[in-house]
């Protein structure tokens, strides 16, 4: 299963930010697609396993503080899609009478 090779490559070798693996190179090592890749690092970390990532790639976190970097990151994400649902939401009222 590709979950668990992406686990445990992850924690053999990328233990701490300063190893983390970017996704295209973590793609040629385990064949995974990119969709597929985002799919099994968070179901990992939903079953609170600390996959954690920044802008060089995902890693095996090693302290608290780098959950914690990975948790503000996706905290800002998610204030993101919030923002472009509220605009796609407000778009609506130039389809009047199209419910699709």
């Amino acid at each position: 299963m590709k979950k668990d090779d992406l686990k445990r490559y992850l924690t053999r070798n990328c233990q701490g930010r300063t190893k983390a693996v970017s996704s295209s190179r973590l793609r040629r090592i385990i064949p995974i697609s990119e969709n597929d890749l985002r799919k099994a690092v968070n179901r990992m970390r939903r079953e609170g396993i600390p996959i954690a990532s920044d802008q060089t790639g995902y890693y095996y976190a090693q302290t608290a503080g780098e959950v914690y970097s990975t948790i503000r990151n996706l905290k800002k994400m998610r204030s993101g899609l919030d923002a472009a649902i509220t605009g796609l939401e407000q778009s609506l009222h130039s389809f009047a009478g199209d419910r699709g």
